[in-house]
């Protein structure tokens, strides 16, 4: 069974998107929203003194979507508080053509969300994790996680498709046997010869050959 492959980056060249909330601060009284801006600055500030790319910081907005698209980053870090799921919303939308890695760094310790998170696609959440010797091993490991999850869905869809095309030969099969009174390795043997005849595969002459039975019946 052939699957895809994928590379395992080095991770100082690993382009990343940092998606972070409104850091303007209107209220300079305002302690919860500077410490907020401080932490978002910190993380900002540790990736680039681990060495990696940090390629644009963005807000969880409609636009998000066609920036990552634009971008093309490899990890996408989610800086987010209370709003982390919203931002998550905007961030997994954004991701569900080309699935990337995610990591949430926070510092609100509600967890509950964690499932939920994990469950949409989130590689790794991170509560009060900032400090700049933990960004390179968080990465690393989100990075691994992400990849070998990658092999397993692309494991799942060829054991997936292999059952979709055993099936359809199989349909066809008893389908060429019933009208042509072929036995069961003739009326493989059959399709195979059209399959390789005009460079299709086996499940694709057997789809056409039910589909042309459906429309003679």
């Amino acid at each position: 069974m052939k699957h895809k492959t994928h590379k395992t980056k080095n991770s100082t060249a690993l382009k990343i998107v940092v998606v972070v909330p409104d850091l303007d601060v209107q209220d300079p009284n305002d302690e919860h929203a500077i410490s907020q801006a401080e932490r978002s600055r910190a993380l900002r500030i540790g990736l680039l003194e681990s060495g990696f790319n940090l390629i644009a910081s963005l807000p969880a907005d409609v636009f998000l979507a066609d920036r990552i698209h634009q971008l093309q980053p490899d990890l996408i870090i989610v800086d987010a508080e209370s709003e982390a799921r919203d931002a998550l919303e905007h961030v997994v939308f954004a991701t569900r053509d080309a699935r990337r890695p995610i990591v949430l760094f926070t510092d609100d310790n509600d967890t509950t969300h964690v499932r939920d998170a994990v469950a949409v696609g989130v590689s790794a959440y991170i509560v009060d994790g900032l400090s700049s010797t933990r960004i390179r091993p968080i990465l690393d490991v989100a990075m691994a996680r992400f990849e070998y999850e990658e092999r397993l869905r692309d494991e799942r869809d060829d054991a997936r498709h292999a059952l979709q095309e055993r099936t359809l030969v199989d349909r066809a099969k008893a389908l060429l046997m019933e009208r042509q009174g072929l036995s069961e390795k003739d009326a493989f043997t059959k399709l195979r010869k059209v399959a390789m005849d005009k460079g299709l595969k086996l499940g694709d002459v057997a789809q056409r050959t039910l589909d042309m039975a459906d429309l003679l019946s």
